[in-house]
């Protein structure tokens, strides 16, 4: 998949020199070229475009005004450009992914573009999360007969993901704003809190014995009891747990179903 690309700088020997250094990439694709403020936000408004090197200094609006006027949200993956340093500090606290001067050497402009295909992978692999979740809720809700508790997990892994079965999992912990999945000796991490979790699956087969803590019932080979207060569970491989009274309460009545 090439990246639309589009070149602003005021300068035709500046916008020259770009196409010049992007015509060696192929997964680039120059869709426009812009001389001001003014085209660069008509051009953004007619067409998706994916990446943008924008000049800071340019008559009518400059880069930065460019940038707010769009929108973070809005604006495509951003590379500035300038014959200037100064602006550095600025360029970064908008979150452009990088920062050129002129002119820009040929292995500075590769070393931008292995940033920004990964930056595009990273967001075309969220995209794709968020497409497959909604998804997955469709079907859920269209078909009512459906299991509700999930049977699969999506683990995000860099620029890819992976599913884990629910059925897998050992136990879970919380982790702050994630949980950490135990399958195994692997440690899998999901942005989902420990409370959020919990609500998605089946009750009968994981059960929060404590307030960080979810475990798989079938992996539960012994349980300890210490008066009224906390206990413990042994898991088939030898881990222990802690266990609240209420957790106990619910692995009981969960090991009565």
């Amino acid at each position: 998949m090439k990246l639309r690309t589009l070149i602003a700088d005021d300068e035709p020997l500046a916008r020259e020199r770009l196409r010049f250094l992007l015509s060696h990439d192929e997964e680039i694709q120059i869709v426009s070229e812009c001389r001001n403020g003014r085209e660069v936000l008509a051009a953004l408004k007619e067409a998706p475009i994916d990446l943008i090197f924008l000049d800071i200094q340019m008559p009518g609006r400059d880069g930065f005004e460019v940038f707010e006027q769009t929108g973070p949200t809005r604006m495509p993956i951003t590379v500035f450009v300038t014959a200037h340093n100064h602006y550095a500090v600025r360029a970064f606290e908008v979150h452009a992914i990088d920062y050129l001067t002129k002119p820009v050497d040929p292995e500075r402009m590769h070393t931008t573009l292995v940033h920004v295909k990964e930056r595009f992978a990273s967001q075309q692999a969220l995209l794709n999360q968020e497409q497959l979740k909604a998804v997955l809720a469709t079907i859920e809700t269209e078909s009512p007969k459906r299991q509700n508790y999930r049977i699969r997990l999506l683990i995000p892994n860099g620029t890819k993901e992976f599913f884990v079965n629910v059925c897998d999992i050992d136990w879970i912990e919380a982790a702050d704003y994630y949980s950490c999945l135990h399958v195994g000796t692997r440690k899998l991490m999901l942005r989902e809190t420990i409370k959020q979790l919990a609500s998605t699956l089946d009750p009968s087969n994981f059960v929060r014995i404590h307030r960080s803590v979810i475990v798989n019932v079938s992996r539960v080979s012994e349980i300890f009891r210490e008066g009224r207060g906390e206990g413990a569970v042994i898991l088939t491989d030898g881990q222990r747990l802690r266990m609240s009274r209420i957790g106990w309460q619910s692995l009981l009545e969960a090991s009565r179903k």
